[in-house]
């Protein structure tokens, strides 16, 4: 059953990168990449013919100093920080295409929605006022039509995903809280996943970078990003199914500088890493597999971001 269901959580946490939108040196102080997003088992791309749903929950409080600017939405702003929620819907397809023993494809689509709360000192013509805002709403949908597998061996799989980031959430020039970020991104990311299935051991690692296009609005054009995460964990048996302890983290870094006429703030690189604790459950019922995942993921060594601490709680079942 393990095998089964470790396979079968296909890209979880990709689509889960929905949430970025709220997230907040990217303007707004984020891109559409969400750390953690993608770090563990539950993102494997299934080997076999299966549809699998999956809701995602994502809870951010962050905030940054009073003497660190941040860009939102062609507004300038210190002291900001964030409260938000995320929820959303990942549908699953890996269909009945063969390309050998050890090629699999899939495809999957999420539909977001975000509550968004932001605090901030706004400096404009010379004036700093303190403004609030909030929004709610559809978020920016994310495309993934190309999640392709090899596996070397039955514990050892690596897989090539693209994320297509499509800017249908609601937003607003000059309004602190916007569902949506305004603009595409395209996202490859490139994993490795050691699932031991005798032993139990987990060690994945997710490589991945982010190509944004601009946003007409402010002419604003965040800079590329890279990022690195992974999970250590260790897989135990446990009330009929198998339950999952350890530690993910993530590294974050802006390799390219803002640009555009709206980029008053030079070239704004951001940075960070986070790490925190990750458990999970996994089991079948009645031929439906089932499997859990919830993480908590505490910033640090941040630069021109938010800085906060992001709780994740995943489910999907596979049909």
């Amino acid at each position: 059953m393990r095998s089964n269901v470790a396979i079968c959580v296909l890209g979880l946490a990709v689509a889960c990168s929905f949430i970025t939108q709220f997230v907040c040196a990217e303007e707004g102080g984020s891109g559409h990449y969400v750390p953690g997003s993608m770090a563990s088992f539950a993102d494997a791309v299934p080997p076999a013919e299966t549809f699998v749903a999956r809701v995602n929950l994502l809870y951010y409080e962050g905030d940054v100093s009073l003497s660190r600017p941040l860009p939102f939405a062609g507004l300038t702003t210190v002291g900001a920080s964030v409260d938000s929620w995320a929820y959303g819907l990942t549908l699953l397809w890996r269909p009945p295409i063969e390309f050998g023993d050890k090629i699999s494809y899939a495809m999957s689509a999420t539909i977001p929605y975000v509550d968004i709360n932001v605090t901030a000192e706004v400096q404009a013509s010379g004036l700093t006022t303190r403004r609030t805002g909030g929004d709610k709403g559809l978020g920016d949908i994310v495309l993934m039509p190309v999640m392709v597998n090899y596996a070397f061996t039955p514990d050892l799989s690596a897989n090539l995903r693209l994320g297509i980031y499509a800017p249908t959430g609601d937003y607003e020039a000059g309004r602190l809280a916007n569902t949506g970020k305004n603009y595409w991104t395209l996202e490859p990311t490139l994993a490795v996943i050691y699932f031991g299935q005798k032993n139990g051991l987990e060690a994945s690692a997710f490589f991945g970078a982010d190509f944004n296009t601009e946003n007409k609005d402010t002419d604003y054009e965040s800079g590329t990003q890279v990022h690195v995460d992974g999970t250590l964990a260790q897989h135990l048996p446990l009330f009929g199914g198998f339950a999952g302890a350890g530690v993910s983290g993530y590294w974050y870094k802006q390799v390219d500088p803002d640009s555009g006429a709206g980029a008053n703030l030079g070239e704004f690189k951001a940075k960070t890493t986070g790490l925190g604790p990750v458990l999970s459950y996994a089991c079948s019922r009645e031929a439906i597999d089932i499997v859990a995942e919830l993480k908590w993921l505490h910033e640090v060594d941040t630069v021109n971001r938010l800085e906060g601490d992001l709780i994740w709680l995943k489910v999907l079942v596979k049909f």
